[in-house]
């Protein structure tokens, strides 16, 4: 026995000392020789060697673990955290499970990765499972566990359940505020982690790091959160080391804050930009519609990943430059940077915006030639766009064959279907949406209103619009009363929509005039000249530079014959400067775009004005 314990220490000693997996199967050979081979220190020196990232080898430790009778808790700890690492996270559950029943009870160091598992699977229930067990074997109270746990439930997206661990926790650390503060982000709450941020500066002594300025700055810049942006920016420039990911971060903000100014400042003096700063920047200059300082950045930077490629087609496509994004995807193609969903679905939406059909069908067939998956995203950008092109037909087989559908997907043919007269079918899957257990949003009842509206349906329509606040908690907003008030007009009903229209906020508020502008169309088709008046003395507080207004007022004047007052109205836009916008057609030929402009200063003949 006392020469056995002498081979021990020695074998001990030279697992410590391999260099390489050879090495170390010799040393096993020799263990094996002597009887050590379910030695458990032997076994934690010999798995600890082979599951070593540099130099051992993960599949020859998994083939020594399953010869293993009595794994140790340290064994099984490895093996968790390297299924966890190589995304085999079902596995690392399974071996939890493995190790509960063979009496082994896991410690701190197990279940931070079973715990990162679950999170990554989605499964909920067995997350609470491992909690309650957490708790059974009293370590409910472990920074190291509860960080954990707090993560897991941020990746469920369970609110209540990494809040309310963060309550119970005796004492907090850096981990645990910026645990709080990521995983309201990642729940889309980006109050609550603004909240959390001013909480911790305020009752912790723990000082906010990297991770927490950049996570905060990232809801600042949702929030337009310029005040506590410029707070966090000094604070970086005081207490912290700048960092190229904290130097992205602020741009980021500046920019989603209207300030792209400030931000070139910032990127002009950064020493170390990576493409995500170049990507920021050019990001920044399209949402202020600064297209050609975007391209010049763009043009400037060193490397150009696809997120960057994206940023920029996307901005030509927001701004209707659609022949510009289509080259630019041709040079992105020529530079051999394979284009992936993101950049197809910008395409496709420019395609929708301008009705460029054959252009739309060329991208859908290169998604089919390169085996880009059509997934919930893609396929609601093919449906949009084969809608808004009217292949309605065609929308609904793309519909038809997605094997997962989310609301976007719903609510995108059933506004296809509205917008290309299918009003029935429009409202008949409305109702198979809500049989499928989705839950219809904002823009799946401006889709349904407006079908209603176009059909008539003044009681589907009434009923849908109520039903918005009562049973679904959504709040109506400008686009739903619009529609609502669309419906109510084109129906006759001038009074009712009249009156919804004076219970509404804001009088004096510009934002208000479009609702105006439905009830003024109605006004105009049936003739009621006494409510078009009294809508036009309302609109006269409001400080509107919109031409369509006038021009209905002057259309339902000249359909009375009242050309005196038709004068006045076109006199009055003359004096306030206000132009009508021209219209324009567009239509596809020969793969090019040719647009006709309509610059007729007024709705009716010159020679009409003297009548």
């Amino acid at each position: 026995m006392h020469c056995l314990k002498l081979m021990k220490g020695t074998y001990i000693s030279l697992l410590k000392s391999c260099k390489s997996m050879p090495q170390l199967k010799q040393i096993q050979a020799h263990i094996f020789c002597v009887g050590l081979q379910q030695d458990r220190d032997t076994l934690n020196k010999l798995m600890a060697f082979s599951m070593d990232s540099s130099l051992g080898d993960f599949n020859y430790a998994n083939r020594i673990f399953n010869f293993i009778h009595d794994p140790s808790l340290f064994v099984y700890n490895l093996m968790i955290k390297a299924f966890v690492k190589r995304g085999s996270f079902r596995s690392a559950i399974s071996l939890f499970q493995q190790l509960r029943e063979n009496g082994v009870w896991p410690d701190n160091y197990t279940y931070p990765y079973v715990l990162k598992g679950i999170g990554c699977i989605g499964e909920v229930r067995e997350g609470e499972k491992v909690h309650a067990f957490v708790v059974k074997t009293g370590l409910e109270f472990d920074p190291y566990v509860c960080n954990s746990l707090m993560d897991m439930y941020a990746e469920l997206g369970l609110i209540e359940g990494f809040t309310q661990v963060f309550e119970e926790m005796p004492e907090r650390d850096k981990v645990s505020w910026n645990i709080m503060i990521s995983g309201y982000i990642r729940c889309k709450r980006f109050q609550e982690a603004v909240d959390v941020y001013r909480q911790m500066r305020m009752e912790s002594n723990e000082k906010p790091n990297e991770a927490t300025v950049v996570s905060t700055l990232s809801a600042c810049a949702v929030l337009r959160n310029l005040e506590l942006g410029k707070e966090i920016h000094a604070y970086i420039a005081n207490e912290l080391d700048f960092t190229t990911i904290m130097g992205n971060a602020l741009l980021d903000m500046y920019c989603k804050c209207g300030l792209v100014s400030v931000a070139r400042e910032i990127f002009d003096g950064m020493t170390v930009k990576n493409v995500n700063c170049w990507t920021s920047m050019v990001t920044g200059y399209v949402i202020c519609g600064q297209l050609d300082q975007a391209w010049d950045l763009f043009e400037r930077s060193p490397s150009r990943d696809i997120v960057l490629w994206t940023a920029m087609i996307n901005g030509y496509v927001q701004f209707n430059r659609f022949e510009e994004a289509i080259a630019l995807y041709g040079e992105m193609q020529i530079r051999g940077v394979k284009p992936d969903k993101f950049i197809v679905v910008t395409l496709l939406t420019g395609c929708a915006q301008s009705g460029a059909l054959e252009q739309g069908k060329w991208i859908h067939n290169y998604i089919d030639e390169n085996r880009i998956t059509v997934d919930a995203v893609v396929g609601t950008a093919l449906i949009e766009m084969y809608a808004k092109c009217g292949c309605i037909e065609k929308s609904l087989e793309i519909f038809n064959g997605l094997k997962e559908k989310d609301t976007a997907s719903w609510t995108s043919i059933i506004c296809g279907l509205a917008m290309n007269g299918k009003t029935s079918k429009a409202l008949e899957l409305f109702e198979v949406m809500q049989t499928c257990g989705l839950k219809p949003d904002d823009v799946t009842f401006i889709a349904v209103l407006s079908a209603c509206s176009h059909a008539g349906l003044v009681e589907e329509g009434r009923k849908l619009f109520h039903s918005m606040s009562s049973i679904y908690h959504i709040e109506p907003n400008l686009e739903h009363y619009g529609c609502f008030i669309d419906l109510l007009g084109r129906a006759g009903l001038l009074q009712e929509a009249e009156e919804l229209v004076r219970k509404l906020p804001d009088q004096n508020n510009e934002i208000i005039v479009p609702l105006y502008g439905a009830l003024l169309s109605a006004c105009r088709i049936y003739g009621n000249i006494d409510m078009g008046e009294r809508l036009a003395t309302t609109l006269a507080k409001v400080k509107s530079s919109d031409s369509s207004l006038h021009t209905l007022l002057a259309s339902i004047y000249a359909s009375a014959d009242r050309w005196e007052d038709v004068r006045k109205v076109r006199s009055k836009m003359k004096d306030l400067g206000i132009k009508k916008v021209p219209g324009y057609s567009a239509i596809e030929v020969d793969g090019k775009w040719q647009q006709r402009l309509s610059e007729g200063p007024f709705p009716f003949p010159d020679q009409n004005w003297a009548s």
